[in-house]
């Protein structure tokens, strides 16, 4: 007798949280997260679990709110279990269960549209198998990372008519970061064009747009001083604020059509596309929702948002795997008898790009697997000596560290990232991974390491396999 598509589904979903959980958990004791970017989550959870809400330490050493740097006030809903769990190891944790339940709603849709549970379940096994999904899961933690499943539910419950819960899932989603919001909009076209619900498609995509608006006119600067977001700088040869993209965007469409095609980006597409046999093609209107995050990603001066191994796919991943969904539906709806096919072709597809991009590290020992950070959740030697020597650290104590070291020392009230010292109490620098500030820069980081050797106000407590610990002896003056 065959287990029941449902048994298998939870399964998988149990599977996945597990497994991806336990190599999130090991990628942050083998120091390979570091204060940007979970450090900085942590540091904001703990200090709200001890009622200094989303406060952080910024780079220059100063006490900051974290919406100052993006609008994810979600943070706020982990204080509580910072309580039980206080380690980051609980963020990446949740992190995992939360994407992998994203395979729930999926397999509802796909039943809905497809008339099939055992048809259902491949579409659910494709999204847990997708490149994108599985990179994300495991880029250290970030708040926007729940909006993965979180719009996926709020898909589920839009297609359904549910609209009070479909409002639940919609909001959560869109306290995970500023531009999410604009997902939520693009929804909101889907659903008037779809279901001809004019007013309430409208309405839908009208709030998107303002809470987005919100966020990036009222709340980001009133948290940061007056000033403008530092990350508009990506973006400097289109313009210097959203007004300035927009109007590239009018006045010289070519110069954005360049920006965003060139081959990073064109590479950047086929990832995302390949594994899902294009069927997105096939129910074009749901990629409006996806359109805000695409463009943000494709347009950025910086590299790692045209990457299917980082954060920014968050919330491209619902409507493309929505879109796929619905194109295959419409794909087979003259011909029931194509969708179990093409769902275990997706499946087979989805497995050999998880070979070729994926993050299982098991394919590193294959000809030809992926080799990308294939030894990141890898635990050594050198490892267990960073922890002996963190020990030293007191909880309370005012530390300054080199970037790999935060994610373990910033859940704390005061953290700064090494050069940065002001009022620190201890030092801890790991030379085998040189942070400066917030970038790899080695000889920046061993020439202010040879500056604190010599300064004599800071003992050297503890050095071993390239990990030092220093203890201020008196005050500087």
């Amino acid at each position: 007798m065959r287990p029941r598509p449902k048994i298998l589904l939870w399964a998988a979903i149990a599977a996945y949280a597990v497994g991806f959980g336990a190599l999130s958990i090991l990628q942050y004791r083998a120091y390979n997260t570091g204060r940007f970017d979970l450090g900085n989550m942590a540091q904001a959870v703990w200090a709200t679990a001890h009622g200094h809400p989303l406060e952080v330490t910024n780079l220059q050493g100063d006490q900051v709110s974290r919406l100052g740097s993006h609008v994810d006030p979600i943070l706020v809903a982990f204080a509580p279990i910072w309580w039980i769990w206080p380690s980051a190891a609980m963020l990446v944790a949740t992190q995992a269960v939360a994407i992998a339940l994203g395979a729930l709603p999926v397999f509802w849709l796909a039943r809905k549209h497809l008339g099939s549970e055992q048809a259902a379940l491949g579409f659910a096994l494709a999204y847990l198998l997708y490149p994108a999904v599985q990179w994300l899961t495991l880029n250290e933690f970030h708040p926007v990372a729940l909006a993965c499943p979180l719009l996926l539910f709020a898909f589920w419950y839009l297609d359904e008519d549910r609209l009070g819960a479909f409002a639940l899932f919609a909001l959560l989603a869109a306290l995970t970061k500023e531009e999410i919001p604009l997902v939520i909009a693009g929804m909101g076209v889907w659903y008037a064009i779809s279901r001809r619900q004019w007013r309430i498609g409208g309405a839908i995509a009208a709030l998107g747009f303002c809470l987005t608006a919100i966020s990036v006119r009222v709340v980001l600067p009133h948290f940061n001083e007056g000033a403008t977001s530092s990350f508009y700088a990506r973006y400097g040869t289109l313009g210097h604020s959203p007004g300035g993209i927009l109007e590239t965007l009018f006045t010289d469409p070519g110069k954005v059509l360049s920006t965003a095609f060139d081959g990073e980006g064109f590479h950047y597409l086929l990832d995302l596309f390949v594994p899902l046999l294009l069927l997105v093609v096939a129910s074009p209107v749901v990629l409006v929702a996806a359109l805000p995050e695409l463009g943000l990603n494709l347009l950025s001066a910086t590299d790692t948002q045209s990457s299917i191994h980082h954060h920014y796919t968050a919330g491209l991943i619902p409507p493309l795997i929505v879109a796929t969904v619905l194109g295959a539906a419409r794909l087979t709806r003259s011909r029931p008898g194509l969708r179990m096919p093409l769902a275990t072709t997706l499946v087979a597809v989805m497995v050999a790009a998880n070979y070729l991009l994926g993050a299982v590290p098991v394919w590193r020992g294959l000809p030809g697997g992926q080799t990308y950070r294939a030894y990141a959740a890898h635990v050594a030697t050198h490892d267990r000596i960073t922890d002996r020597a963190l020990r030293m650290i007191p909880d309370g104590a005012v530390v300054s560290a080199t970037n790999s070291l935060g994610s373990k020392l910033s859940g704390r009230r005061r953290f700064l990232s090494f050069p940065y010292i002001r009022d620190a109490q201890w030092v801890a620098a790991d030379e085998t991974q040189p942070g400066y500030a917030d970038r790899w820069d080695p000889p920046a980081t061993a020439e202010a390491l040879a500056r604190l050797r010599r300064n004599p106000i800071w003992r050297l407590v503890f050095s071993d396999d390239g990990v030092l610990v220093f203890r201020r002896t008196t005050r500087s003056r």
